[in-house]
């Protein structure tokens, strides 16, 4: 969706999105449709599967993608000469195929003559009308419906119907399931082995279903079983259950495959079961005539052998998918749950083109849901909707918890305990380091070790280049500043005494011990990191990677110092006993502690924050000349390496560092986090250091706009604004050209709704109390949200540009203290207050 100006970038807008909550693209776009993939993906939490035609194989153009929440495999790959090991999010058993033909033409494969797809965000359906013309010239009208249940997590349907045109006689319709898929989904990967799915059996039962069931290389088996009703004419159509060769068809091995026939029923409809290695199949065919629907409604259940309360994983998919009903039954009950999930996401916003809000919480809640809570998962950075980053969990959950804690705190905690799980991982990793405590990892997969790639292609210049973004420790801060925001929101002290506390308290004992002293300076500096800018990682005139006094990880480090202490206070004498006796701390390494988190240094440069020590060394680019040459400088670190350069020499950065600072906290905690580190922090150090970073910044992230929207806000909220939009339709317009038919990005997408939710309400939770501070930018005239705060479910938020309300509901008897510029006011149960601006 590329436009020239904001009047055609909005009319685009609206063709894609004619109203709130419809998605909908016409024509068949080669170049687009793996966008068009990712953007129409339905899930639910445990899978998702990309919005690929059913008839569609992987050939460049289309890409059918399904992904089990956790569904992790580890392999080597050889680049270079080298061996690398690597672990991916297994692309799974593709569920969807469905394809027809007419007579004995060929079997339809695409694309279509004319085609809509159509994604209902309200419900989670996505719907697919085409019109399929055949070498003689027949013309067959095709309508196919999706869902991946919200209330039967490991349920998906589609619904197919064939209506002849102008022609009569025999239909054949093939549903497969096909466990042959590969992960191939990134061309960058292409060098990298892509196959993780060992076949291990398939059939056809004598009761019509079809099953497959396969493993991958770690172990992990993964069943799928299907069942099918036909209708002609909305006249059920039903298949024979007797069974040429019974007991071949009770379990059809790989090493000989058979086929298996049933006889015709009454309504002329036949069956045979095909079976090939990784591939099973079924064929239908009736006797179609001109205007007359044939309706093919095909049910899969879907199971591994590592789902809780699962035993075998092909017997649970078979007894799931015997009790599924028909399509609109399935549809309604997962409407009613879609429709519970809206109201607790309740964004009111007044601004023209909502609806990729609504796109962007449609694709958060898909990801995350009550049905991943109890896998142990963490929240993938592109989603489960395509391959990109493997599918590694990185500190993206830093802007998604901010939105699940004031809608689905349950699920928050969910989060915290993924990690929480991997501490031991993480202690593992800073013993490797030499250090105490807990180092996470920048990229996160199934058991908490680090999956960072060692080597990254440059596909400007056909390189493979050492990467050495694990050096991003940043990571852990992120880690402690959920648990503390989780507790701030939730009030939980349950939660921060049994899981939080250990995890806060082990990632500051690792800072307190990866600070180096420097006498000479008279401060503590932290050395060879990565912060989250990560286009410089090493300094030019070095010859080992990582910078020293990352100014964002400095601060944060001393931040989560100080929490530890808090953290402590908080908890009950018998907890905190059992804690510090557990941890071995004692009364001089808790002052050690803030002794350090006192002293890190901080380095500036001409009046404003420096990124690193030593960055006001570095050379200006030329920026006139390089925007003259490149329209596009998302990707300036691939086009300088391209010339034989490094954006390691420049002031230029991918994204916001110094800036996320000013994300995470109000300008008030930033001049107080300075001021404890020594620092002078006068208000003007905002706006000069803004200033600075944001003439030197390409936005090669989507998160850059999240977090310069954010911070915008207080200085330049016309900016901030276009920003807001910027982040709000990132996905949507493919902004970072090509990846987001590589997976969404669900930062972004989260990080946008938090902007309406918190930036511009000014909401803040710390100190026990809900604090208002409204800045609305002039194309916004009003908000209202619900939200869940501290046990209260209603607690109900409306700004405008003249009034501030807090209204409460009546579910718990605690009254709320609301801060409003700072005046402390008390909001009881079934009471609203209302602040003038």
């Amino acid at each position: 969706m590329q436009s020239d100006t904001p009047q055609r970038r909005a009319e685009a807008l609206h063709r894609l999105m004619p109203d709130a909550w419809t998605l909908r693209h016409r024509g068949f776009a080669p170049l687009d449709e793996g966008l068009r993939e990712a953007l129409c993906a339905v899930g639910n939490g445990y899978l998702v599967t990309r919005g690929a035609a059913p008839e569609a194989v992987a050939d460049g153009v289309h890409y059918p993608g399904t992904y089990l929440a956790g569904c992790y495999d580890r392999t080597a790959s050889q680049v270079g000469g080298r061996v690398f090991t690597h672990e991916d999010l297994v692309n799974c058993p593709n569920w969807l195929p469905v394809t027809f033909r007419c007579a004995d033409g060929d079997w339809f494969t695409g694309p279509p003559a004319e085609q809509e797809l159509e994604l209902d965000l309200r419900r989670g359906v996505l719907t697919r009308r085409a019109l399929c013309v055949d070498g003689a010239g027949r013309r067959t009208r095709l309508v196919q419906r999706r869902i991946a249940s919200q209330a039967r997590p490991h349920l998906v349907a589609l619904e197919t119907v064939l209506t002849a045109e102008n022609w009569s006689g025999r239909l054949e319709v093939r549903s497969a399931l096909d466990g042959t898929v590969t992960n191939s989904g990134v061309p960058r990967y292409a060098g990298l082995t892509g196959r993780h799915l060992t076949p291990l059996r398939q059939g056809l039962d004598p009761d019509g279903t079809l099953w497959l069931e396969v493993s991958t290389g770690a172990g992990r088996r993964i069943a799928l079983a299907a069942r099918h009703r036909v209708r002609v004419g909305g006249r059920p159509a039903e298949v024979a259950s007797a069974m040429a060769a019974p007991a071949e068809a009770a379990s059809v091995e790989v090493a000989s495959v058979e086929v298996a026939s049933v006889e015709a029923a009454s309504a002329g409809l036949t069956g045979e079961g095909l079976a090939g290695e990784g591939l099973a199949a079924t064929t239908f065919a009736v006797e179609a005539s001109a205007g007359t629907a044939v309706t093919v409604d095909k049910a899969v259940a879907v199971h591994t052998s590592h789902d809780p309360a699962t035993g075998d994983p092909l017997d649970a998919a078979r007894q799931l998918v015997a009790e599924a009903e028909d399509f609109d039954h399935l549809l309604t009950e997962h409407a009613l749950r879609w429709a519970q999930l809206w109201r607790r996401c309740r964004i009111d916003a007044d601004f023209p083109g909502r609806g990729p809000l609504h796109l962007d919480l449609f694709h958060l809640l898909q990801t995350w849901s009550e049905h991943s809570a109890d896998l142990d998962v963490g929240v993938p950075a592109r989603g489960l909707h395509g391959e990109a980053y493997r599918g590694h969990v990185f500190w993206d959950e830093l802007f998604v918890l901010r939105v699940l804690d004031l809608r689905f705190p349950e699920l928050a905690r969910a989060v915290l305990r993924y990690r929480h799980r991997r501490l031991d991982a993480a202690r593992r990793a800073a013993r490797a380091e030499g250090r105490r405590g807990a180092s996470y990892p920048w990229q996160s997969g199934s058991d908490g070790r680090e999956q960072s790639a060692q080597v990254h292609l440059n596909p400007l210049s056909g390189r493979w280049l050492p990467d050495h973004s694990h050096l991003q420790r940043h990571i852990g801060s992120a880690v402690a500043y959920n648990i503390w925001q989780h507790y701030q929101a939730t009030g939980d002290l349950g939660f921060l005494a049994e899981t939080g506390a250990e995890t806060l308290l082990e990632i500051a004992r690792y800072w307190a011990s990866a600070a180096e002293h420097v006498p000479s300076r008279g401060h503590w500096s932290i050395r060879g990191v990565l912060g989250p800018d990560e286009y410089h990682d090493a300094y030019p005139w070095a010859d080992r990677p990582g910078l020293d006094d990352n100014a964002y990880t400095n601060v944060l480090a001393s931040w989560v110092l100080a929490r530890a202490q808090d953290t402590l206070d908080l908890l009950p004498d018998r907890r905190r006993g059992e804690l510090t006796e557990r941890l071995d701390l004692d009364a001089a390494e808790l002052q050690h502690w803030q002794d350090v988190g006192r002293h890190l240094h901080v380095p500036f440069h001409d009046g404003v924050i420096s990124q690193f020590d030593g960055y006001e060394h570095l050379a200006e680019l030329d920026w006139a000349t390089y925007r003259r040459r490149y329209p596009d400088l998302r990707r300036l670190d691939r086009i300088l390496e391209a010339e034989g350069d490094t954006v390691n020499r420049y002031r230029a950065s991918k994204q916001a560092d110094v800036l996320m600072l000013w994300y995470l906290f109000s300008a008030h905690e930033v001049r107080d986090l300075l001021r404890r580190l020594g620092h002078p922090a006068e208000h003007e150090l905002m706006r000069r250091t803004v200033s600075h970073y944001l003439h030197r910044t390409v936005h090669g992230s989507t998160l850059s706009s999240v977090v310069h929207a954010w911070v915008l806000t207080r200085c330049d909220r016309r900016a901030s604004w276009k920003h807001f939009r910027d982040a709000l339709t990132a996905d949507l317009r493919d902004s970072q050209r090509g990846t987001t038919r590589e997976g969404i990005h669900l930062g972004a997408m989260a990080g946008a709704a938090d902007l309406l939710q918190r930036c511009y309400t000014g909401l803040e939770l710390r100190e026990d109390a809900l604090w208002l501070d409204p800045r609305l930018p002039a194309a916004l005239s009003g908000l209202a949200l619900d939200l869940h705060y501290r046990g209260h479910w209603g607690v109900r938020i409306t700004v405008d540009r003249q009034t501030a309300t807090v209204a409460l509901g009546t579910d718990r008897p605690e009254p709320v203290t609301v801060r409003f510029r700072g005046t402390a006011v008390p909001v009881r149960p079934g009471e609203s207050r209302t602040f003038t601006l």
